[in-house]
């Protein structure tokens, strides 16, 4: 055997014990007549001993190593003198009395170790080496677990794993597609699935009445920390079922994933929150509630005091920062600044502070008397020490999305958004669909097949930008980590949603025709969701990526360096797939 023993196993206990192990020299470390070396696998580190004085010939063999050689030992458990308490295997060490050299490696192009000198384009060329350091491994073996303990519990709540196709048709409706070329059907193309929603509708409509797959689903769009062209998804879909039924379901499934890989309980219902009143409160669809400052809208209070840049607003709203009335004037000034940023567009920024004696000292007293300040320090409920931000636009919504940027940066700089402190929630209610300005047209704001709430379904017609959707989206820290709804069901109404959407009989049918027929006969009422798992595993893991924790990701391009992927095609495989390439466009 190669090994009888990894190398993050032995323990005082085996002291004595004839042992062989095998794995990549992480260190070398030549002390006069000792060499002590560091062999590590995927389990941990154990020290080897070369003794110069026992055995000069393999103390010799042990000087031609070098970092990363793959080596076989024999030897015998010792315990250590100098106990290294920072690793599980620090009382012992290994007394080499063989060693074979398995392969040679040339010198890594940086450190692998928990704190690399290796920047991110390096490490995702030489992906393979990245992977051998500790904090990446962990990464994915807690990914393993969250996969593992996600089968689990679907399974026993009868769900059951299904595999659906990854060559499927286009859907335009959402975010662009990865196409492929089909060789046997010239000029047509498949799409790569971006969620496998229709298939497994059609699930419920063959009788399979709780669903899931941990599925690689494929979005053609601009990357972010959170984004890949290319993620996993829980995908989850029941029949028979209403919204409560899909929530209870859902948390009881994410408070078992943060109670076996965590060690994290929620004793208490995560908090539900309609999407509008997220907005109004928050700026934002998925807030971040470990911490307060919940807008306050200040119009009735702040209007017709003579400020214009106020007195012209359409919305007037701030925050209250606890015990940050100490800010300076410089923190205050780079304030104003961040939210001048052009990916925020504030103009400005108005501060107040609540001085030990209460009274309110701000940057327009001129403008106002302090019997108005009274009563907006009234409004936040704030006290001695506190400080309030206040912005103004002349579009609501915009300035809420620009003072949920000044109030993320706040939690940031109080130290409020603790990695290792979880607050969950569901938004509910979103709006049905989103009416687009530049096509004139409304779109779903989640996709086509969304249920719209029952008693919402008069206002289709008459009033749709009011009709509210069967839908909901969970929140952990301020990140969506999955979404869901209640599927429409009934043709005649899906009929109608394509309708508002814009399609043509001939276009629903050319698109989602299988869908439609597959209705007629007899659809049972049924809902899903799907969680993003890298979104899941990068949160439970305190990244601020989701990069590390998939184990070859791409880069911000949407290119893997490290297989020099997308690459192009040669001119026989183009010929024998119909394509021809037009740079010039």
């Amino acid at each position: 055997m190669y090994r009888t023993r990894t190398c993050g196993e032995l323990r005082l206990k085996d002291e004595g014990k004839n042992v062989t192990l095998a794995g990549w020299i992480q260190k070398i470390r030549n002390m006069g007549g000792m060499t002590f070396i560091d062999i590590r696998d995927r389990y941990g580190i154990t020290q080897l001993v070369f003794n110069e004085e026992s055995n000069a010939s393999l103390c010799e063999q042990a000087s031609k190593l070098g970092r990363e050689f793959v080596i076989q030992v024999k030897g015998t458990v010792k315990e250590r003198s100098g106990k290294n308490t920072h690793i599980l295997t620090g009382e012992i060490e290994v007394i080499v009395s063989e060693l074979n050299i398995l392969n040679t490696s040339l010198t890594p192009p940086f450190t692998i170790e928990d704190e690399s000198d290796g920047g991110d384009d390096i490490r995702m060329k030489y992906r393979y080496l990245d992977l051998r350091r500790n904090v990446v491994r962990k990464n994915l073996e807690i990914r393993h677990r969250m996969a593992f303990e996600t089968r689990r519990y679907l399974s026993e709540a009868d769900f059951l794993e299904v595999e659906t196709p990854v060559l499927v048709n286009s859907t335009p409706e959402g975010a662009r597609d990865f196409v492929v070329p089909s060789r046997m059907n010239p000029g047509q193309f498949y799409a790569l699935p971006q969620s496998p929603q229709t298939l497994k509708q059609l699930l419920m409509v063959s009788g399979f009445d709780r669903y899931f797959q941990i599925v690689k689903c494929f979005r053609d769009e601009d990357l972010r920390a959170d984004r890949q062209p290319e993620f996993t998804q829980i995908d989850c879909e029941m029949a028979f079922v209403e919204q409560e039924d899909v929530l209870q379901t859902f948390e009881g499934m994410i408070k078992h994933l943060f109670n076996t890989i965590r060690n994290v309980t929620f004793s208490e219902n995560f908090q539900r929150m309609t999407w509008h009143d997220a907005m109004k409160y928050y700026g934002s669809d998925k807030p971040d509630i470990r911490f307060g400052m919940k807008f306050i809208e200040l119009m009735d209070i702040m209007k017709g005091s003579g400020f214009a840049v106020f007195d012209n607003a359409e919305y007037i709203g701030g925050i209250c920062a606890e015990g940050a009335a100490t800010y300076t004037r410089k923190q205050l000034d780079a304030l104003t600044d961040f939210v001048k940023r052009p990916q925020i567009g504030a103009k400005g920024l108005v501060y107040a502070r609540v001085e030990d004696d209460g009274n309110v000292k701000s940057s327009v007293d001129k403008f106002y008397s302090q019997e108005t300040l009274q009563k907006m320090k009234a409004a936040f409920n704030a006290r001695p020490g506190d400080l309030i931000l206040i912005l103004s636009g002349d579009n609501a919504n915009k300035t809420r999305k620009q003072l949920n940027e000044l109030r993320l940066e706040m939690g940031n700089q109080l130290g409020l958004r603790n990695k290792n402190t979880f607050a969950c929630l569901w938004i509910v209610d979103f709006p049905l669909l989103e009416w687009d300005e530049e096509t004139q047209r409304y779109y779903a704001m989640h996709h086509p097949f969304t249920s719209p709430k029952p008693e919402d379904i008069p206002l289709l017609e008459s009033n749709p930008g009011e009709v509210r959707a069967n839908a909901y989206d969970m929140v952990i820290n301020g990140v969506e980590v999955g979404g869901g709804s209640i599927r429409i069901h009934d043709s005649k109404l899906q009929n109608r949603m394509f309708r508002l959407l814009g399609f043509t009989e001939e276009q629903a049918q050319a698109q989602f025709g299988f869908l439609m027929n597959a209705f007629k006969y007899g659809a049972p009422p049924h809902g899903g969701i799907a969680f993003g798992l890298d979104r899941l595993v990068s949160l439970f893991t305190g990244l601020d990526s989701i990069r590390d924790c998939i184990a070859f990701p791409k880069n911000n391009s949407g290119r893997d360096v490290m297989l020099d992927a997308p690459s192009v095609l040669d001119k026989a495989q183009l010929k024998e797939l119909s394509i021809r390439i037009d740079t010039e466009n």
